[in-house]
């Protein structure tokens, strides 16, 4: 959820610092600061925005050869600059931390008992004195950190500097992202490559308990246990110009815009391999004819992805599906079935409550673990059987769009590849589906064009403090994507329902200052949908409805249409997510809310 940049080279840093921390602002923060090493610990701190504490850095001339830097969203302790990071100890130690120290209280009241005194409410402060206890005793910052990080429990990303030790960084990760980028004479650290890609493409990933030692021109990296290991280098393809707005104004349109090229990309994969086990990685051959079932771990919008995948595996490859949001199912007991697939979707790859909920599936005792992601060699897909990548392409604002869109090409592709195994998809249905794949992003870019049309209503939208979504079928998880889009830049409360559902509840909020959203593609379910429609105008409510160009609608007092391409069978829903995006951006900007970091969330969701 943070962000952590460093750099230790032969130049000075903070421009570094200060441009990595600008790249991760997307992650979602609400506190700034970087610390260099110039003769003492130099430290810079501000609450809000990294320009804030860049124009801070400016005015005192802030330079060294060494330092940290850390964007910080507040959990433990409220957002204040005590609270910001880098933390300090002795004024001989800095750290920067993201994750949760779970047993912080305990450490917490012994570092008290030897005298240490706490500035702040963070449990990162803890970090700070544990690693400044065990330098004092031999003057070893990488034996200081290892001995801090193994009584730590919990999940941590964490970078040291000591006040005497100009030519050295420490590092130390577990169940957060962490990396090493490699440059000629000087070395860097990041939670995140688009920190540093400006510096260089060529990176390490950290794996669970890893430790390193970083120097400007050596690198040493040792496992949990303490032995010398090597990982790999990869090379990253992040471009610079993905992380840039060009002629959008947020980062939110810019990516709603990508989504006709960020789905061709993700379904030439398919359209080359057919619907094939080999698109889910080499064990995908052996293991997907094994499979029974599908349970679905994810968290927020992947959630809901996956709540459309639910529908196309029953329908379609007629294989049970369960979808478990990932922060309750790793805390139930639940009942293993070792032939059912474990699928994980993330964007990040990094999301801590899925990644927690796959372990726990497996100490159940499941066997396989599928993971669809938009990042390369991020966590999730390592510690999963099979893999398929979306190519989406970085994506910056924090309320997803083109992840969401091209997670449901990955899910159709593992129904059509299922289905075709069990006997259910025969080569004349093959067929079809791979046309329908191949003339989607243009329909994409049909409702794209509506952009106009939305723009109008969310100037009704803005006016009100509470919508309703409905939606039936596989189209109901559209409905709740858009009520969570518009309550998550727009801060309007939204709620969605199955439009069944209506009469047993939601009814009694339909009045005439609740706007209803109404998903209607001309599917089976268009004569119950209006069904529907009837109960909330009976009620004087005001219907918003998204229906397919060839489905039989008209405006009448009370009743707005946009009208969608024609009705593309089942992967309606990829189009149908469009309109409901594009309201919420909309609504957001009529609103004035700040589109692409709403308050209080966050892009990488790495903590509980």
């Amino acid at each position: 959820m943070c962000g952590i940049v460093g750099a230790i080279a032969r130049r000075n840093v903070v421009p570094i610092l200060v441009e990595g921390l600008k790249r991760l602002e997307y992650r979602g923060y609400d506190s700034a600061g970087i610390a260099v090493l110039d003769g003492d610990i130099k430290r810079v701190r501000r609450v809000g925005r990294v320009a804030e504490m860049e124009n801070a850095a400016n005015e005192i001339g802030l330079s060294g050869q060494i330092g940290i830097g850390h964007t910080r969203w507040a959990t433990h302790g409220g957002v204040t600059e005590p609270n910001a990071h880098p933390h300090v100890s002795g004024e001989l130690i800095a750290v920067v931390h993201n994750g949760i120290i779970e047993n912080h209280d305990e450490k917490r009241a012994e570092l008290k008992a030897k005298g240490y005194v706490f500035e702040s409410q963070t449990d990162t402060e803890v970090i700070a004195h544990l690693v400044h206890s065990y330098y004092l005793q031999e003057r070893n910052l990488l034996a200081a950190t290892r001995k801090a990080a193994a009584e730590l429990t919990g999940a941590y990303a964490i970078a040291v500097i000591a006040q005497d030790q100009p030519d050295l960084m420490c590092v130390a990760r577990m169940g957060c992202p962490l990396l090493i980028g490699l440059g000629e004479g000087e070395h860097f650290v990041a939670s995140d490559v688009s920190a540093v890609i400006s510096a260089t493409r060529r990176v390490i990933f950290l794996e669970e308990g890893d430790v390193g030692e970083l120097r400007r021109d050596s690198l040493a990296l040792f496992d949990q246990q303490g032995n010398s290991i090597e990982r790999p280098v990869h090379v990253s393809d992040v471009s610079l110009a993905s992380l840039e707005l060009g002629p959008y104004s947020h980062f939110m349109q810019k990516e709603i815009h990508e989504q006709p090229k960020a789905l061709a990309d993700t379904i030439e994969q398919v359209l080359d391999e057919g619907f094939a086990t080999d698109l889910f990685g080499p064990k995908a051959a052996d293991i997907l004819p094994q499979v029974d079932s599908v349970l679905i771990l994810a968290c927020g919008t992947s959630y809901y992805a996956g709540s459309v995948g639910r529908y196309w595996l029953e329908a379609i490859a007629g294989i049970p599906c369960q979808v478990e949001i990932a922060s309750e199912y790793r805390y139930r007991e639940a009942v293993a079935n070792p032939k059912q697939l474990v699928v994980t979707i993330s964007q990040s790859g990094e999301t801590l409550d899925t990644m927690e909920a796959l372990k726990y599936a497996k100490s159940l005792g499941h066997k396989w673990a599928l993971s669809i992601c938009n990042v390369r060699e991020s966590a999730i897909p390592r510690a999963s059987d099979l893999v398929f990548y979306t190519r989406a392409g970085a994506e910056i604002g924090v309320a997803s769009t083109k992840a969401f869109t091209t997670q449901l090409i990955a899910l159709f592709a593992l129904t059509a590849t299922l289905a075709k195994l069990r006997g259910k998809l025969d080569a004349d249905k093959e067929a079809t589906y791979l046309n329908d794949l191949r003339h989607l992003p243009g329909s994409v870019q049909h409702a794209l064009n509506l952009e106009p049309q939305i723009k109008l209503w969310s100037q009704q939208f803005a006016a009100k403090d509470h919508a309703l979504f409905l939606g039936r079928g596989v189209h109901y998880p559209i409905a709740l994507e858009g009520s969570l889009k518009l309550k998550e830049i727009s801060y309007i409360h939204a709620e969605a329902y199955p439009a069944g559902e209506l009469k047993h509840g939601p009814l009694a909020l339909v009045d005439n200052n609740m706007p209803v959203v109404v998903i209607a593609p001309n599917d089976t379910l268009l004569e119950k949908v209006k069904s529907n429609m009837q109960e909330v105008s009976a009620r004087g409510g005001e219907l918003f409805v998204f229906a397919d160009l060839d489905s039989h609608f008209s405006e009448s007092e009370g009743v707005h249409v946009i009208r969608t391409p024609r009705h593309v069978g089942v992967l309606s829903p990829v189009v149908h997510a469009i309109p409901v995006q594009m309201l919420a951006y909309h609504a957001a900007l009529q609103r004035g809310t700040d589109v692409d970091k709403p308050r209080n969330l966050a892009k990488s969701v790495t903590v509980e």
